[in-house]
This record gives structure tokens, sequence and C-alpha cells, in this order.
């Protein structure tokens, strides 16, 4: 059976896909893991997304669930696209480093639009275990991404 390579675009945003994936399931897992923790584990985590994009669209006043619903939309469309990136530099720079530049723009991202668009605290006053859950859960995020991606590649050869 002839194998089909995939275009490159194809193979991000279904690594994008795999990523969001990972993450949410590693915010299943913490939670799991961290019983006593009530309400969100990070702002990732939390209404702010879905705030954000209210406020960005200028919805207007919203409910908490369609917050939880933007922010669901947000993760899964933003988390896939993203992908994009980094197959853009996987064609430019091989593995480690795509992933290593992919990981540092992601995280440059989070935590500098939190706090200018989601009028969160500046990351260096986040408590630690809000971080810790924030760098665990992108880091799923681009291990997954990065391997679907890689993955793909090797099957269409």
């Amino acid at each position: 059976m002839p194998r089909v390579k995939l275009p490159w675009p194809v193979r991000s945003v279904v690594g994008g896909i795999a990523g969001t994936a990972a993450l949410t399931l590693a915010y299943a897992l913490e939670r799991r893991l961290r019983r006593r923790a009530r309400g969100p584990l990070d702002y990732d985590d939390s209404l702010v997304p879905g705030q954000i994009v209210a406020s960005v669209l200028r919805l207007g006043p919203v409910t908490n669930r369609d917050e939880r619903d933007l922010g669901l939309l947000l993760r899964w469309g933003y988390g896939s696209a993203f992908g994009l990136w980094h197959g853009l530099l996987h064609r430019r720079v091989d593995e480690p480093w795509a992933s290593a530049a992919f990981g540092a723009t992601l995280m440059s991202a989070t935590l500098s639009l939190f706090p200018l668009l989601g009028r969160t605290p500046p990351p260096w006053r986040w408590p630690a275990d809000v971080m810790a859950t924030c760098l665990g859960t992108h880091a799923a995020y681009v291990v997954a991404l990065a391997s679907t991606n890689d993955a793909l590649g090797r099957a269409g050869r």
C-alpha cells in the first residue's frame, strides 16, 4: 500500500490538534493528582481566555458559560492553527531547535498576553503552582505537537 505524504501545513495543524489534546489531558491529569485544588489550575484553565475573546470581539456582557465556551474555541482553534508556526520553524531549522523556538514563542505570548489582554497579574506575581502548571501543560503541548508533526513527516517517506 503506497504511503501518502501529507503537505507540511496539514501535518502542522494535525500536530497542533494533538498538542491541544495533550494540554487538555495534562490539565485533567493534574486535577486527579491535586484533588485538593479547587477552581482553575492556571489562567489558561480559567475563564480568562474567554474573557479575552469576548473583549477583543467586543461581545459585551457574556455569561460564565459563554466565557468558558469562547475559551474552549480559542484553545482548540488557536492551538491547532499555532501548529503552523512550528511547521514553518521546522522547515527552517532542525529539531530540537524548531521546538525550542516554538516553545519560546508560545511562552512569550502566554506570559505577556494574559496580563495585557486578560488583566491577570504579571507572571512574576503568579503563584508558584500556577506557573508550574502553565509551564507543564505548555511543555506537553509542544512535545505532542512536535512529535506528531515529526511522525507524520516520517510516515510519508
